[in-house]
């Protein structure tokens, strides 16, 4: 396989986020080595497909290989394995339809991923101003928690070199396959590059609620099937302590963020759910 950065993209009923999406990418800085995105659309019922075909002479122009494929089938793994198959580069890139690159992004972890041993890489996330008032506040205690602060946490986009893409084969029927993926490597082998991405979070308490919920559920379920894997997370603990300090330092933030996770608590799992 050539030296290229292939870049999976699963997109399920994204008609509306994957023309920005596809725009930015194709607006990247030259990646050394060429690039090339996998779309794959999968389960969808609206346009997706076909407004990500449209972007074809975008994606000629920026030097890019371009390929759009389409699953009858839903869910994300099957997705991702699917765009895999297909991709024709050793370097893998992972990215979410709603995510917004900015130009140097694809190339600086092109260039993190070009070292003789396996390595994960992600860039620097950034939650771009939400419209309700209790998304904000939720965003920004949230983006202040350990794992928010961590090296490269993989939210909506991360990237393995040929050698890391060993440590897993197929992606498993799990709710979180950017915490699996990233699970796989050390601390020390993870990587976070200084170009930013925009990440949208969801709106409103209940939307939040159900993410939330989603997201243990997630965790949980790695624990559960994967014993052990969650010791490697390498984030630094939250104890009482610290939370005390973040909460007085943005007591609207935290009020938020407790409720949510009340309501998280309180609730059951309603099964799959968009992380925007």
């Amino acid at each position: 396989m050539p030296r290229v950065l292939s870049v999976i993209l699963p997109a399920s009923n994204e008609e509306v986020y994957i023309g920005p999406c596809l725009t930015a990418l194709f607006a990247s800085r030259p990646v050394p080595g060429g690039a090339e995105v996998v779309v794959v659309a999968n389960g969808c019922r609206d346009a997706t497909a076909a407004r990500a075909r449209a972007m074809a002479g975008a994606a000629k122009a920026a030097g890019w290989g371009f390929q759009v494929l389409e699953r009858a089938e839903g869910g994300k793994p099957g997705a991702l394995n699917a765009g895999d198959r297909a991709a024709n580069g050793t370097m893998r890139a992972y990215l979410d339809a709603d995510v917004i690159v900015t130009p140097p992004v694809m190339a600086e972890l092109a260039l993190a991923l070009e070292i003789d041993r396996p390595r994960y890489a992600g860039a620097t996330p950034r939650i771009p101003p939400a419209r309700s008032f209790v998304t904000r506040a939720y965003a920004r205690f949230w983006q202040r928690l350990p794992f928010a602060q961590s090296t490269a946490p993989g939210f909506g986009l991360f990237a393995v070199n040929a050698k890391g893409r060993t440590r897993w084969r197929d992606f498993p029927a799990l709710i979180s396959d950017d915490t699996f993926v990233r699970l796989q490597f050390a601390p020390e082998e993870r990587v976070q590059v200084p170009g930013v991405y925009d990440w949208p979070m969801i709106e409103g308490f209940a939307a939040l609620t159900r993410v939330r919920r989603r997201q243990d559920a997630g965790v949980a379920e790695i624990a559960r099937l994967y014993p052990g894997l969650l010791d490697r997370e390498g984030k630094a603990p939250l104890g009482a302590g610290r939370l005390a300090g973040l909460a007085a330092q943005d007591p609207v933030g935290f009020a938020v963020y407790a409720a949510v996770s009340v309501a998280v608590r309180r609730g059951k799992s309603a099964g799959w759910t968009r992380g925007r």
